[in-house]
């Protein structure tokens, strides 16, 4: 009897001890004050973006805070900053003009834009005025999809800042809107596609269709009879309506040619897609009945390919070649265009022209497997291609733009395991390395010719620093060291001007407020633009995430994380970890920089977890090459050894982690990498939310797949080249799964298809797993209107299976997401 008593006194201590762990619940207000809605109403602007002018080194930009919007005009020769305009005086203006209240503080103008003459300014406002009868059946028809605007009247107006005259002009007049158009340098002509056939017209005929695109008179030009679906001249577009699309093609179309500086002559790509098998999605949400989208789609290892076209059209001789350019068996073309990448003016028309001069242009012709790159001159005086530059490489190979500077090529290339510039003559002859060591340039801001200057980005230079952040260089190209010219330990964003004698440096860390100054070419610092307005956040209880540096398995490399805590952390408190991940190659989901987009990260902390979000050895191109190409051959695993080891240093580093309790999500990348966690370490990984996932990389797109994980090209003795393609894949390993998995995925994703994730279901289903499908109707990818849904279906997840708490949630999904009233 005694020993029954004191087995049944054991017992209940030990129940008693069980049951001591005290369950948090998931703190749903929390998460809920920082949705994107409220966001909205508590970060304001956060950078400069410079509008740079075309008669000066003057800019514009407009920038918002808390007490409302503002447009400044900054003078950099002046160290001046001034309203571009008198918002009051304009305010007013705008009242008279439609009838409408408008006040200065809350003045709300679209599409504004600095006219040419740098004193006026176009703009669009919408004012309730009733719509003719006449004009709503127009209306209708084009705002299907836009109930709200449907009460709105859209003015566009032109605002002489001097004289203070506010003037209405219908925008149909405006020639930039065309957007079929590819406008010639000297505007004389532009060239179009219709009906998949390249067509041209004067520029009489444009200003017809200006006014009226539908004007009768219009001569249309026609240059070519061949082009059928899926071998265009043009851009095609794809829809969710296959008969719709083909009632499309009537209309003009944009192509996307590259002019000549004498706008006599233009080259373009042209992409045969006959043979690219089919893909469908069904949408099952439209009515009256579900409707099949059919779009082209190429997979790895398939032998079914695009095949590219080089063309040429001169309007002298009035002949269209193709250019024979063939190099590499299924081989891509990439044609570089002189317009600069980095600067925006307002009502400056600036066509694309091709790179290159009268006699020649320069593009880079690259092999399938992406390890032969080939920079190539065509030669419009001989009639031949000129190899320049090759680069080989038993990887993939990245490229940047070709730059011109003068006679003299810059190229970018990792040839010594770094990406760093090099300076060749116009023949292809190497004359010296521009940059070197063991850090990465990031991106050619500017070339200046006149000083031989070269101002690029990047980053892992500095000591001391995360070698992530980027900052702004010079270098001459008669040789010599990089000079910095944006000190300070931050992630700094720049905006150049033209000619290189000013810039606009954007910086921040996740820790610190957003700062936007001023510098000249020297990099010394003209003057303050702006600090960012995040009272109303830090009002709200926001505390900055706090950043990192661990190392990965192998116990040498530096790997680099940001942890998201909640706004409400107690030190004393065991936390839940969960890891935000995104494997790469082409990046990592950590944040160098403040940003306003929180919810997979700040706000998901808010439930009660610990976040982190971290790198891994191969997931990111901005360091060494060995870093960037470590998973090459084994996308499925590469990066995951490197977040288990995150969480066992972290766990050593923190009281506050609960190890047993791990947590893991991932959209697209980042949903393939959870499921693969949880099935390469069971143990380790105990819930995951996977969404939008490409678990079966074989059946997704081939240009990232097979350049990341890579494709053997294979010569038969006949010379036949065929592609092997063999890749791990998620399913493979459904038979290990322990912990509680949720899937997602849009119905109607044509990126990554909703296959990916319904044969990762169909393979735990055949291996007996318990697990849940959540399937979003009517979502591509980015889940779109759902975003908020998922969002608070992923929380309800992480609280039942990593805090215990199985209450219902507090309120409802649709109350939740809306963070305003319901629609009346």
């Amino acid at each position: 009897m005694r020993k029954t008593i004191l087995a049944f006194g054991m017992i209940l201590a030990s129940l008693s001890g069980f049951a001591q762990e005290k369950v948090y619940p998931g703190n749903y207000e929390l998460a809920a004050r920082f949705s994107p809605e409220k966001m909205k109403k508590m970060v304001f602007s956060t950078s400069v973006d410079a509008h740079w002018m075309k008669k000066s080194d003057r800019f514009w930009y407009e920038y918002e805070t808390s007490d409302g919007k503002n447009w400044y005009a900054v003078d950099p020769a002046r160290k001046t900053k001034t309203q571009l305009f008198d918002k009051d005086k304009l305010a007013a203006e705008i009242t008279k003009a439609v009838k409408d209240p408008f006040d200065g503080q809350h003045l709300k103008l679209d599409d504004l834009k600095l006219m040419g003459d740098e004193n006026t300014i176009r703009f669009k406002v919408k004012s309730t005025a009733d719509v003719l009868k006449s004009d709503w059946a127009e209306l209708k028809e084009k705002n299907k999809n836009a109930k709200d605007s449907m009460e709105k009247k859209v003015h566009t107006f032109l605002y002489n800042i001097s004289t203070q005259q506010l003037t209405e002009i219908a925008t149909e007049k405006d020639p930039k809107r065309l957007m079929w158009a590819n406008i010639a340098p000297d505007s004389s002509r532009v060239v179009y596609m219709k009906d998949y056939n390249l067509y041209w017209m004067d520029k009489a005929n444009f200003l017809k269709a200006v006014k009226d695109e539908k004007d009768s008179t219009i001569v249309d030009n026609q240059l070519t009879t061949d082009g059928v679906k899926d071998y265009s001249y043009g851009f095609e577009g794809r829809g969710d309506d296959n008969v719709e699309e083909e009632k499309k093609q009537k209309e003009r179309k944009r192509v996307g040619a590259l002019w000549s500086s004498d706008s006599k002559q233009f080259i373009m790509t042209r992409t045969d897609e006959r043979s690219v098998k089919d893909l469908w999605v069904l949408h099952n949400t439209k009515d009256p009945r579900p409707t099949l989208e059919t779009y082209k789609y190429a997979m790895p290892g398939e032998k079914e390919q695009p095949k590219t076209e080089l063309l040429h059209f001169s309007f002298d001789k009035m002949e269209l070649k193709n250019l024979p350019v063939a190099t590499f068996k299924d081989q891509g073309i990439n044609l570089w265009s002189t317009t600069p990448a980095t600067n925006t003016r307002d009502d400056d028309f600036r066509p694309a022209t091709w790179l290159g001069d009268l006699e020649g242009f320069y593009f880079a012709v690259t092999s399938r497997d992406l390890k032969k790159v080939d920079v190539v001159r065509w030669n419009l005086v001989s009639g031949e291609k000129q190899v320049l530059i090759e680069e080989r490489s038993n990887t993939y190979i990245d490229l940047e733009k070709l730059e011109i500077a003068g006679n003299d090529l810059i190229w970018w290339s990792e040839r010594d395991g770094w990406g760093h510039y090099y300076l060749y003559g116009k023949d292809g002859t190497l004359k010296r390395q521009l940059t070197s060591g063991p850090y990465h340039t990031a991106g050619a801001a500017r070339v200046d010719t006149k000083a031989r200057k070269l101002y690029f980005t990047a980053n892992g230079r500095e000591k001391g620093e995360d070698p992530y952040y980027e900052h702004l260089y010079s270098v001459s190209l008669d040789g010599g060291a990089a000079n910095l010219l944006n000190k300070g330990d931050f992630n700094h964003d720049i905006s150049i001007n033209d000619n290189a004698s000013f810039f606009v440096d954007n910086f921040s860390r996740v820790n610190t407020t957003p700062v936007a100054v001023l510098y000249d070419k020297a990099g010394a610092k003209v003057m303050d633009l702006e600090t960012a307005d995040l009272s109303q956040l830090f009002a709200a209880g926001y505390q900055f995430p706090e950043p990192f540096k661990f190392k990965a398995d192998d116990g040498i490399t530096d790997l680099y994380g940001v942890i998201y805590k909640p706004f409400d952390f107690d030190s004393i408190r065991k936390y839940p970890i969960i890891e935000y991940v995104y494997p790469g190659p082409q990046t990592e989901a950590v944040n160098k920089a403040f940003g306003r987009s929180l919810d997979r990260t700040d706000r998901l902390a808010q439930f009660g977890f610990v976040v982190i979000t971290l790198g891994n050895r191969g997931g990111h191109p901005a360091r060494s090459k060995w870093y960037h190409n470590y998973g090459y051959g084994d996308l499925r695993d590469y990066g995951l050894a490197d977040k288990k080891a995150a969480i066992e240093q972290l766990a050593d580093r923190y009281d506050f982690i609960d190890r047993s309790k791990v947590g893991i999500h991932g959209h697209s990348g980042g949903g393939f990498m959870s499921t693969a966690a949880m099935l390469v370490y069971p143990d380790v990984f105990k819930v995951a939310v996977s969404s939008a996932g490409n678990h079966e990389n074989n059946i997704y797109n081939r240009w990232w797949s097979e350049k990341h994980h890579g494709v053997k090209e294979q010569v038969s003795a006949k010379g036949d080249t065929t592609f092997v393609y063999q890749i791990e894949k998620n399913p493979e390993l459904a038979n290990n799964l322990k912990g509680h998995l949720m899937l997602s995925t849009g119905d109607v994703d044509n990126n990554v298809h909703p296959a990916n994730t319904i044969r990762m279901a169909n393979a735990l289903i055949k291996a007996g797993k318990r697990f849940e499908f959540v399937i979003l109707p009517g979502q591509r990818h980015g889940f779109g209107d759902m975003t908020e849904y998922f969002f608070w279906k992923m929380g309800d997840y992480f609280v039942q299976h990593l805090l215990g708490d199985n209450t219902p949630p507090p309120v409802d999904m649709i109350q939740m997401q809306r963070d305003k009233p319901k629609d009346k």
